[in-house]
């Protein structure tokens, strides 16, 4: 999966500006946490589209899979669950992209759509599964609509998501809406969030998210939890 495909689906077409430095300060004050903590046994950190050709789109990459790393540790010491989320399809789910589909549309004309065993779709071996996570693979670009992820989130009994993915405007964007729709608690790791639009990254983080989640940094994540 090129950059070229991921920057298609996950971000706007206007060029990257220049990158701002991400501080748990910056999401104080009017969008501060709620001061109620969470069940971390009701809680899952979903890690969305943290894969190779998706991660080559952005700027200082190895930094954001580190605080996604120290996100994911500190949730499953917790005792919290991990979810992660990433965008493949096969030949035969290619095939059925239809025309209506403006952003996988042009991806399958273009032969730079992620097929679901290659290497550039692999999730990051830094922030690789372990046993008993929870794994899906969509064909879209939120983590609801084509997985079973909702089932496997009832199974567990999950009703608080907190999210970190790539792009900020694509997987996270999307997610968001849908979960909220959904009825959960939503937490959002600005600072494991990534999008090639600094600008558009800044604008969702501090003024849209804030409407339907609460807006966090990664050092922020061990204070939500009760025990």
């Amino acid at each position: 999966m090129s950059g070229k495909f991921a920057s298609g689906l996950h971000s706007p077409t206007r060029e990257p500006t220049a990158r701002t430095k991400l501080t748990g300060a910056r999401y104080r004050g009017a969008n501060a946490p709620s001061a109620m903590k969470i069940d971390p046994r009701r809680t899952a950190l979903l890690v969305m589209d943290y894969q190779r050709g998706i991660l080559g789109m952005i700027e200082s990459s190895d930094a954001l899979v580190e605080r996604a790393r120290q996100a994911i540790e500190t949730v499953r010491e917790r005792g919290g669950h991990i979810g992660y989320v990433r965008v493949a399809l096969t030949p035969d789910e290619l095939a059925a992209v239809p025309e209506t589909n403006k952003s996988f549309a042009a991806a399958k004309a273009s032969g730079r759509a992620p097929a679901h065993d290659g290497p550039e779709a692999a999730i990051d071996e830094r922030i690789a599964p372990r046993e008993g996570d929870i794994v899906v693979r969509k064909r879209r670009v939120g983590a609801f609509s084509t997985t079973d992820l909702p089932e496997q989130l009832r199974g567990r009994d999950i009703d608080t998501l907190i999210l970190a993915g790539v792009s900020t405007s694509g997987v996270v964007l999307s997610t968001l809406r849908d979960a909220a729709d959904r009825d959960y608690r939503i937490f959002v790791i600005a600072d494991a969030c990534a999008d090639p639009n600094a600008t558009v990254h800044e604008v969702l983080t501090q003024d849209v998210f804030p409407r339907q989640a609460d807006v966090i940094s990664t050092a922020e994540v061990a204070s939500l939890f009760t025990g």
